[in-house]
């Protein structure tokens, strides 16, 4: 069965009786939650800011996430129907709020991360469907737009409906103006829980979409190390990444998660394209 925007790719038969075993995504969590050194990346961004560029660490973040994405493409597989599927482009989703108060709605964005995007691009994306969002002249369109009228329905009606939107998503049959918009069809989620001061967090999984990770971001800290018998004060953000095992074996996930450690430690490099090889320089 054909997918939109995938491909089914081939898989060996460690991997495939895996699928069998855990035939649900949120069967297969793996979660990790550790630090990354980002002093040079916010040097990289306040330097940045100062010239006048709107850039954020929310964008830098995001674009990291989507290199090592093309970096380890295995990362942009998921699982639907006990087959093995890879999407045909790189999307990184969030909810973003309308204001930032306890009852303000809350809208699904997705941004498309094409080959050639660099932090440049990338925040001009975001900043720009941030401000249509804040300035209330977003317009409600594909899951976005139906989420009210399926959530105001009685459970008689709902419950079933859901049930069967799950059950045509698993077989590839949902229609894709149903997909666009919801964050659970894309590469990967994020989450910045850092921008309240919230530390990251574990996130669960769905069974729903093909987002086969979800990443939670931390807030920025002051840390503290010891180098040669020496305290060094350092900055840091914990990322609590939470993916499905099934799509790539461990060996895979940490070497696709030191490219992203890499990269944030390095932030020059997200003036590369996309889609550029990361060399790990030792």
């Amino acid at each position: 069965m054909a997918r939109i925007n995938s491909k089914r790719v081939k898989i060996g038969g460690m991997s495939q009786l895996m699928i069998d075993l855990k035939p649900r995504r949120c069967d297969a969590d793996v979660f990790i939650n550790t630090p990354i050194d980002v002093t040079n990346l916010v040097d990289y961004v306040n330097k940045r800011k100062k010239k006048g560029d709107k850039i954020t660490y929310f964008h830098a973040f995001l674009l990291a996430l989507a290199k090592t994405i093309y970096n380890r493409p295995k990362l942009n597989r998921y699982v639907k129907n006990r087959h093995m599927y890879e999407h045909t482009n790189v999307s990184i989703s969030f909810v973003a709020k309308v204001e930032f108060e306890d009852d303000s709605e809350e809208v699904m964005l997705i941004i498309d991360v094409a080959p050639e995007d660099n932090i440049n691009t990338i925040s001009k994306k975001i900043s720009d469907q941030i401000s249509i969002l804040r300035n209330k002249k977003f317009e409600k369109k594909g899951a976005n737009g139906v989420l009210d009228t399926l959530g105001a329905m009685p459970n008689i009606l709902r419950v079933p409906l859901v049930g069967t939107l799950k059950w045509m998503d698993e077989k590839g049959i949902l229609p894709k103006s149903l997909q666009q918009d919801d964050i659970y069809f894309s590469s990967a989620i994020v989450t910045d829980i850092g921008s309240l001061k919230s530390d990251s967090i574990y996130h669960n999984n769905t069974n729903f979409g093909t987002a086969s990770s979800i990443t939670s971001i931390g807030e920025i800290r002051d840390e503290i190390k010891i180098v040669d018998n020496k305290e060094v004060r350092y900055k840091a953000a914990k990322f609590g990444i939470n993916f499905d095992e099934r799509v790539a074996d461990g060996f895979y996930m940490i070497k696709a998660f030191k490219i992203l450690e890499y990269i944030i430690e390095n932030p020059k490099l997200l003036e590369d394209r996309a889609d550029k090889k990361v060399i790990i320089k030792k």
